[in-house]
């Protein structure tokens, strides 16, 4: 990261065992905070207050080996000029908090991205920032981290209603939160600077501008610090007068639960945080990266590591040329010809979607085949206040939503730039970084050409041309199994790496079972999809990994495909 220029790292390892110390203090025990912390592949959602105790409980041995790994993160992070940004209170506090100050203002929040009955894991608790306790909990928690670590940067996150909507839109009430939330990092640091995720500006409603502004200017200009997130596709800072006067950072988010796709907007990120920052009564403030997995699409990362070093905007066209160069230590006319088709295509997004993976071998429908046709709106590209709704619906209606996958571009460019790829496989075969996006490209093109053979079958289904549905169907599971026979040629694409570095990390036999079930879930089902309990988020981290393909896609898909047929042997109706 430091080479790359990045000097405001976020560091979040090991709080929870800084939280445990902090809970103790407020007569909460570990037993309640074991149904409290989420799971290993699950504390990103624990943290922010969308679900607790999924995938845990923790062993006290994983919080104790986080912290000594949190301390020496932060040494090296200091000792080469970074600074380190800490986690703050948010509000999110376990349910033993209640019975402990029954007068304390804590909400049980709704269900998040959940339908159900009332599914006990993604009910938080949220304590109200203007309660008293909220700057006990707050600032104990500050001055507990720098015990524990003998210095701090003075920058916290916190995101206090990142998908958690506030129960009154009065501005005055916005406000008083707002004070509360940064009155609780300063009483454990008087130099304290809140970093703020700006999300929720992005999807949200709820936030015009006289509940922004109220948050926004609650805490003195220059102590507060919003991210932009989603810039690259939807800039707050232009439809916000910028944030009101609040500094903010121009941020790429660009990849959503770490999917593997090749995408991204080079244009808009070679030229938005120029124009952001040469913008009247600019108060942007530096450009950053929060992504939600970055082992992908490397040529996204490379271009927007050098923003933060241009003062003018970059010509795409003139820098994709130079790229193969950089990227293989040569270059050769047909991969710089390939390479300036990519980013004409997949590398330039332009119709205003975000990058979800939904293509069907990866992200399978389980949906009745008669409603794959005529649906104008993926659950990917649905607005927050549609998910909303969504959320209150049946588990019947949520299995009947299902569209095509997003695509922008010809898939015959892409295949195009396949065999100019090919052309000189043989003078690149030795560089790694050329095989990854060789096997990357391939997979890509394979991807896009069986989510044709999927509809195909499904097309044959409404003809009643049995023949034609079980040769498309067995077309597709042979392209899963050579997919993954594919994605095994390049250690960047397998599935061993992931289940085994989580194994290793257990101290004895039951830590292992847990840890391997926490990656194992969380790039499948991610979550308890029973008929009482439905997550809209399964198949949420999916991936292209070889063993994931040939062991859970195609046997789920061989599933699938065979109920079709049988539905139209007998004649009866598709379950």
């Amino acid at each position: 990261m430091a080479l790359q220029g990045v000097n405001l790292p976020l560091a979040f390892n090991g709080q929870e065992a800084i939280w445990q110390k902090v809970f103790q203090m407020f007569n909460i025990s570990v037993a309640d905070l074991n149904n409290f912390f989420g799971g290993p592949a699950f504390l990103s959602w624990s943290r922010m207050g969308n679900l607790h105790g999924w995938g845990g409980p923790l062993p006290q041995s994983w919080l104790d080996q986080q912290l000594i790994l949190q301390k020496k993160i932060l040494s090296r992070m200091h000792e080469l000029g970074m600074f380190p940004v800490l986690p703050a209170f948010s509000g999110n506090v376990p349910m033993a908090l209640k019975v402990q100050f029954p007068s304390a203002k804590i909400t049980r929040l709704g269900n998040w991205f959940t339908v159900g009955s009332d599914p006990q894991w993604c009910c938080t608790y949220l304590l109200d920032p203007t309660d008293p306790l909220f700057i006990e909990i707050g600032k104990a928690f500050i001055q507990q981290q720098v015990k524990e670590y003998g210095r701090t940067s003075h920058i916290y996150n916190c995101d206090t209603f990142d998908e958690n909507t506030p129960p009154i839109d009065d501005p005055g009430y916005i406000s008083s939160l707002g004070a509360a939330i940064f009155k609780a990092m300063r009483s454990g640091d008087d130099n304290a600077v809140w970093l703020m995720q700006g999300w929720l500006f992005s999807y949200d409603p709820f936030w015009r501008p006289p509940q922004m502004k109220a948050l926004l200017h609650s805490v003195p200009i220059g102590r507060l610090v919003v991210l932009d997130l989603f810039a690259e596709v939807k800039p707050v800072w232009l439809t916000s007068e910028q944030f009101y006067g609040v500094p903010y950072i121009w941020c790429m988010l660009h990849n959503f639960a770490a999917n593997i796709e090749m995408y991204g907007i080079l244009d808009a990120i070679a030229s938005g945080p120029i124009e952001a920052k040469n913008s009247d009564n600019s108060t942007m403030v530096g450009v950053g990266m929060c992504m939600e997995g970055v082992e992908q699409n490397p040529v996204v990362y490379d271009l927007m590591s050098e923003m933060a070093f241009r003062n003018e905007k970059i010509d795409v066209k003139e820098w994709i040329t130079q790229y193969p160069i950089r990227r293989y230590g040569t270059s050769f006319p047909a991969i710089q010809d390939a390479w300036n088709t990519l980013y004409h295509t997949v590398y330039n997004c332009t119709d205003g979607l975000p990058d979800k993976n939904r293509d069907v071998i990866v992200a399978f429908p389980d949906v009745k085949p008669s409603i794959f046709f005529g649906l104008k709106r993926s659950i990917s590209g649905m607005s927050y206040s549609s998910w909303k709704s969504l959320k209150r619906a049946s588990i019947k209606e949520h299995r009947n939503s299902f569209d095509r996958p997003h695509l922008w571009y010809s898939t015959s460019d892409v295949k195009y730039a396949l065999e100019l790829f090919l052309v000189n496989g043989d003078e690149l075969t030795k560089r790694s970084t050329y095989r990854y996006d060789l096997v990357d490209l391939t997979r890509q093109a394979l991807a896009k050409y069986a989510n044709q053979l999927f509809f195909k079958a499904i097309e044959a289904y409404h003809m009643s041309d049995i023949n034609q549905a079980i040769f498309f169907s067995h077309h597709f599971i042979e392209l899963v199994n050579d997919m993954d026979t594919l994605l095994a040629c390049h250690d960047g694409f397998l599935l061993g790496p992931w289940l085994e570095s989580a194994k290793l990390l257990a101290q004895d036999a039951e830590q292992e079972k847990l840890f391997e079930w926490n990656a194992r879930t969380q790039i499948t089902m991610w979550f308890d999809n029973t008929e009482i309990e439905a997550s809209l988020l399964h198949d949420y981290g999916n991936k292209y990994w070889s063993g994931l393909l040939k062991d859970y896609y195609g046997p789920r898909a061989a599933i699938y495909f065979q109920y079709l047929i049988d539905s139209m042997e007998k004649g009866g109706i598709f379950n």
